[in-house]
């Protein structure tokens, strides 16, 4: 049997009986982000009451440490994915089906890669031009403070694995795929979770703003061609690897 015959016989994924549109999709998409920042805030406020109280001086301090932002990026993860399944559940859809978890073909991915490069490269290339740091400043300071708690492991598996699978399920999957089916169509789904997905990174100054953004717009054309939510996780995971690795590097 030839491959074009096993590809016409293979069952194409059933779509979901229901997807939200743009207000149900936005109002469900509070209340998983609100999912997201109660898992992440749980973290913080249980690590600041062990170390002396839930005052303000001593949460602050605790929210610095790096060991403390990657234990609250990795809960985010588990508080999301509770918070999409319940959302996709009530549209009468699998979470996998509804979010587009699907592997994309290696041409896709290297297309993507390569997208993915010029892009980063472009932002590198004219930061450097104006004068500025390659690297974000909250950056390197997490990592140094993840260095001294010898927590460098743990804010890899944060950086690098939960959060391009929180943001991902959320901006790209969730978010993407109510919209793009509303009055906005694919291109203003694009625009719109790209700019959430940005103002999620308040950490950062308005010149990374810019970065993620563009990123972002990348990110959501590549939901858009391929259909994969995989893709932008793996992307997302690699260049937020390679973000760490030279942020090591021009620290050390």
């Amino acid at each position: 049997m030839s491959t074009l015959e096993i590809d016409t016989l293979a069952p194409s994924p059933k779509p979901p009986r229901r997807v939200w549109k743009f207000f149900s999709t936005s109002l469900w998409g509070l209340f998983i982000f609100a999912a997201m920042f109660l898992g992440q805030a749980a973290v913080v406020a249980y690590l600041a009451w062990r170390g002396g109280g839930l005052d303000f001086a001593t949460i602050r301090a605790v929210a610095g440490s790096g060991m403390v932002i990657s234990l609250s990026v990795i809960m985010g993860l588990p508080a999301v994915t509770l918070a999409v399944w319940i959302a996709t559940r009530c549209a009468g859809a699998r979470l996998s089906d509804y979010l587009g978890l699907r592997w994309p073909s290696w041409r896709a991915f290297l297309a993507g890669l390569a997208g993915l490069i010029a892009v980063v490269g472009a932002w590198d290339l004219l930061s450097k031009a104006v004068g500025r740091e390659v690297t974000a400043t909250f950056m390197v300071d997490v990592l140094k403070s993840a260095e001294a708690d010898n927590s460098l492991w743990l804010l890899l598996i944060a950086f690098c694995v939960a959060a391009p699978l929180t943001e991902e399920f959320f901006a790209r999957g969730f978010l993407y795929r109510g919209w793009s089916e509303s009055f906005l169509r694919p291109a203003g789904a694009i625009v719109l979770s790209s700019v959430v997905w940005t103002a999620m990174h308040l950490q950062y100054d308005w010149f990374f703003f810019g970065e993620i953004a563009s990123i972002g717009l990348l990110f959501g054309y590549l939901r858009y061609r391929t259909g994969s939510t995989w893709l932008t996780i793996v992307l997302h995971g690699l260049n937020n690897l390679a973000a760490t690795i030279q942020t090591m590097w021009l620290a050390s």
